[in-house]
């Protein structure tokens, strides 16, 4: 499993020119599901991420979690974080998983992501989206195991 994490002012997802998911200060998390990941990488990455001290405290230091802020997330799939580019021009995504365990992986991580933070949004898995977001900092995370 990867996770693009992105520390955001705002982020929005949008299908079909509808925005399906908005939300403000928090992460943005690009999520990509690899051949052979399980619930229980998914319970560690969820548990890493929400305790991920990135957030500024009264020093402006990063010393606090999306929790400690009361901060949201958008997650969106993203079978493209397991590109092979190593041969040739063209990736290939045989290390990604089958679309069927992918998108029920997806749906798990953000049920227990919703366990922990009040506003969880997603993106539809397997969809055209279109993206936005304002990065605070710039702050990109990979998380991954």
């Amino acid at each position: 499993m990867k996770l693009v994490v992105q520390r955001v002012l705002e982020a929005k997802v949008e299908v079909d020119n509808k925005v399906i998911g908005k939300i403000g200060q928090g992460f943005l998390v690009l999520f990509g599901v690899g051949q052979g990941d399980t619930k229980e990488q998914a319970d560690f990455l969820v548990e890493k991420l929400c305790n991920l001290r990135v957030f500024g405290d009264e020093n402006n230091k990063m010393n606090l979690s999306i929790k400690d802020i009361d901060g949201e997330l958008l997650i969106i799939s993203q079978f493209t974080l397991y590109a092979d580019c190593k041969k040739g021009n063209r990736p290939s995504f045989i290390n990604a998983a089958s679309p069927e365990i992918a998108n029920e992986l997806y749906e798990y991580f953000i049920k227990k992501c919703k366990e922990k933070v009040k506003n969880v949004q997603n993106g539809v898995f397997g969809a055209d989206m279109k993206v936005s977001l304002i990065n605070n900092g710039p702050v990109t995370i990979i998380l991954e195991n």
